[in-house]
């Protein structure tokens, strides 16, 4: 059975990655987590070995990484317009917190890292799609960390011979996403606050949505693969801010109050992905049709029993 933690296990991935990797019946998973944003009472206690510690605490990593054979680690502040308001606390999370991790791995001998990265806030706002061999213009310190951890795990994998692998995620939905900042969780929140939605831009802004079950997926497939350097993970289609209204109006039988604002600087206008490289690497296939995922995440979300301050994003 292969033993493998979990950095930030305990937030809407990484519940999803949990699930997934115990019901192979081939996984023992530890998950290490400070509930900034995840919350451990959504991990089923009993099958996984739940820590509670930081990233930026070496002693932390250390001891969570004893005796593992893998990490995924998604632990990160993930947010764009949060790492803009500031920067500082994005750089502790995302590039001393990786660096802490590699270095524990690297003394440890725990040779493969998958990772979680980006991939519109990396190569900045460029024609799509995106793909893996573009250059690097982070617009965002969100999408400079990112690129970071990529520059850092090929170079610990070129230098001391570990195995590293970088996802580039692109826009995760599904359920269990209450306290996830992207649109699709946003709009969810605001329907069931009775408020009207906010569109920055004209809503022609085009993004790649990817349920969170295809996702996982392939974080296992990547685990299990031997491959190396960055992946682009993605519906590998684009889909606009207009589109997706028009889904969610079928999925919610609701009509929308939808107000639209000025653009927000340092938010790409449209990305999406190639998922060749992925295909090949290791048979990543997202399989979920975009309307059948945003209805599964509204069931989800109109079955919560939360109080009026979780649905206006408390804790």
């Amino acid at each position: 059975m292969k033993k493998v933690l979990i950095t930030g296990g305990a937030g809407f991935v990484g519940v999803h990655l949990v699930d997934h990797l115990l019901s192979t019946g081939n996984y023992a998973v530890t998950v290490l987590d400070n509930e900034s944003l995840g919350d451990r009472r959504n991990l089923d206690l009993e099958k996984v070995n739940f820590l509670a510690g930081d990233l930026r605490r070496p002693d932390d990593v250390r001891g969570a990484l004893q005796g593992q054979d893998a990490v995924v680690h998604l632990a990160a502040d993930t947010r764009v317009m949060d790492s803009i308001e500031n920067p500082v606390h994005n750089f502790d999370n995302n590039v001393v917190g990786t660096f802490n991790l590699l270095e524990a791995c690297r003394d440890l001998g725990v040779n493969r890292i998958v990772a979680a990265s980006t991939g519109g806030a990396i190569v900045g706002d460029v024609p799509p799609p995106v793909h893996e061999r573009m250059a690097a213009q982070p617009t965002s310190p969100y999408g400079a960390s990112k690129l970071m951890l990529e520059g850092y795990l090929s170079a610990y994998s070129g230098a001391f011979g570990m195995s590293g692998c970088a996802l580039r995620f692109s826009n995760i939905y599904g359920p269990r996403s209450f306290h996830k900042g992207s649109v699709v969780a946003h709009f969810f929140k605001r329907l069931l606050a009775d408020q009207p939605l906010i569109v920055y831009g004209d809503g022609s802004q085009a993004r790649d949505f990817l349920y969170v079950g295809d996702l996982v997926s392939g974080i296992r497939s990547a685990i299990e693969s031997d491959a190396t350097g960055a992946f682009q993970l993605g519906s590998g289609r684009p889909t606009t801010v207009n589109e997706l209204l028009d889904l969610i109006r079928t999925a919610t039988g609701r009509e929308l109050e939808v107000v639209y604002e000025d653009f927000r600087p340092g938010e790409v206008r449209e990305t999406w992905c190639e998922i060749d490289k992925a295909r090949e690497g290791f048979g990543f296939e997202p399989v979920t049709p975009l309307s059948d995922g945003i209805d599964r995440t509204w069931q989800w979300f109109a079955s919560q029993d939360r109080s009026p301050e979780e649905v206006h994003g408390g804790r």
